[in-house]
């Protein structure tokens, strides 16, 4: 009788080959981190949602600019004399206490010249030039302003606002890893759905999917709102450990130091000698921004930073002046070391400012999967507790609503700003802020598939009556302006005709 031979040692490693490395990850971890990204999720969950949101809008705030300023004129160039004349003029309309500056001329993609002037007690004031430097209009943006400020700060106050969101950066890169890690299979089953079954699982294969598929971008806009958010965190501890808490030395290191202060009243700064320095100091180059220190004083400054066309991200050159022409500051981008090269392009990557419309519309719809990533998280933790017979409805409703409301309240504020243009950023974030607080209201009587009715056709309401009265009243040429129409035309009308779905059982 023989006795059946013991498998080799090469036959029990090749064994072990065959099994997936990340199938092998013990049980009790998977367990574990699974709990901690649920619970990561939800407790940033409205946070990381509005941000996501409010992002994949902020990738078109040229546009958007473009969009509220369509009826004014356009200019493709602006001379030294004519930013001169508009920062003169600029200046006067300002008033008495003038202390910031900030000249922006036209681009490829932003093509009009604003003149924003800062002054004593927070006043402040833009003004759009014309291609002499006459100042054509005021040039009220609410829209953008508000659409910017609520992805960057959440209209808190700046510092801690820009914490909060550097958090939710932080909350979002540790629920990608976390979710990569509690799904051993995820990479393997990365085209696997299942459609067709119970709406819970294909809602699950659908989150975990667009999770894989643009993971690369999550990761990097994730970091990069991180890094950004936290940038006074992070110049704290780099002020603390390297300048004995002088953070000011931590911000030399990267920008142009504010020349000495001298209060002394004086005709406005000469920009035109130096414009002809910039041209020389870099040939070929396009003025991006001029940012004026104090203009009107003996002390006062100019810093112009100055694009190079070239093929980095970070191509931007710096140069600073004193008043009467005297170069004391001076950064170019290729003699930029690594670091400094990455944090010249983190802002790019971010928003999706870099290669043009494609690279935008990319970073928008990109921007929406993520969005839809973080709603999708709850709604499925919300299905996996009704499934095991311990529902949470008022829960369920207060999501619905979130998810609901802040495309109505977006949608609201757009509309408002539209019809009061001057009033500045209170009127949409007023209108943002009331239609919120209706919404979570909505929550204590309505279903959830009330809500979601509700919210739908009221957003596609909003965005259609957005769309007609900007054609109607603000119009213009411009071909950007009328694809943001017809987008929100097409968007307000598919919300407003999708097919409804069956009520879900209580």
């Amino acid at each position: 009788m023989t006795t059946p031979s013991q498998p080799t040692v090469l036959e029990r490693a090749s064994a072990k080959r065959k099994k997936p490395l990340l199938a092998r990850v013990p049980a009790d971890f998977v367990r574990a981190v699974l709990k901690g990204h649920s619970a990561l999720g939800l407790a940033f969950a409205a946070a990381i949602y509005l941000v996501c949101l409010s992002g994949s809008l902020a990738v078109f705030a040229h546009e958007f600019q473009r969009w509220e300023l369509a009826g004014l004129p356009r200019v493709e160039v602006l001379s030294a004399e004519a930013a001169q004349r508009a920062l003169a003029e600029a200046v006067r309309r300002g008033g008495a206490g003038v202390e910031h500056v900030y000249i922006t001329p036209p681009s490829a993609d932003l093509p009009q010249a604003t003149v924003h002037v800062e002054g004593t007690a927070g006043k402040e004031s833009t003004w759009l030039a014309d291609a002499e430097g006459r100042i054509a209009a005021r040039a009220d943006m609410p829209w953008t302003e508000f659409i910017t400020r609520l992805h960057i700060h959440l209209h808190l106050p700046q510092v801690w606002g820009m914490f909060l969101v550097g958090l939710t950066g932080v909350a979002l890169l540790s629920s990608l890893i976390s979710g990569i890690l509690a799904h051993p299979r995820i990479l393997r089953d990365a085209f696997h759905l299942r459609l067709g079954g119970a709406r819970r699982l294909q809602e699950a294969d659908l989150h975990n999917r667009i999770g894989v598929w643009a993971l690369p971008f999550h990761v990097l806009v994730s970091l990069s709102g991180a890094v950004l958010g936290l940038t006074t965190l992070i110049v704290g501890v780099l002020g603390m450990a390297l300048f004995q808490g002088d953070t000011a030395k931590v911000y030399a290191l990267f920008i142009a130091q504010e020349p000495r202060e001298d209060p002394r009243p004086a005709p406005v700064i000469d920009l035109r000698p130096m414009f002809a320095q910039v041209e020389r100091l870099a040939p070929g180059g396009q003025v991006s921004l001029v940012m004026l220190e104090h203009p009107t004083e003996m002390g006062a400054a100019a810093l112009f930073y100055v694009d190079r066309g070239g093929r980095r991200l970070a191509d931007r050159d710096s140069f600073a002046f004193e008043r009467g022409g005297r170069l004391y500051h001076e950064k170019r981008a290729a003699d930029a070391n690594l670091g400094e090269s990455i944090l010249g392009s983190i802002g790019k990557l971010h928003f999706g400012w870099f290669g043009g419309y494609l690279v935008k519309i990319a970073y928008a719809l990109l921007g929406l999967g993520l969005t839809y990533l973080a709603a999708g998280g709850v709604t499925i933790w919300l299905a996996r507790r009704r499934d095991k017979r311990n529902p949470a409805p008022g829960l369920e409703r207060l999501w619905a609503a979130t998810l609901w409301g802040q495309p109505a309240a977006l949608a609201g504020a757009a509309l408002t700003a539209l019809l009061a243009p001057s009033a500045g950023t209170m009127v949409p974030l007023a209108t943002w802020g009331a239609v919120t607080l209706v919404g979570l209201a909505s929550a204590v009587r309505l279903s959830v598939f009330a809500i979601r009715r509700i919210g739908r056709v009221f957003t596609g309401a909003l965005l259609l009556a957005t769309a007609t009265i900007h054609a109607g009243t603000i119009g213009g040429t411009d071909p950007v302006a009328w694809t943001i129409d017809g987008v929100l035309v097409l968007s307000g009308a598919a919300l407003l005709f999708a097919r409804r779905r069956s009520r879900p059982a209580p």
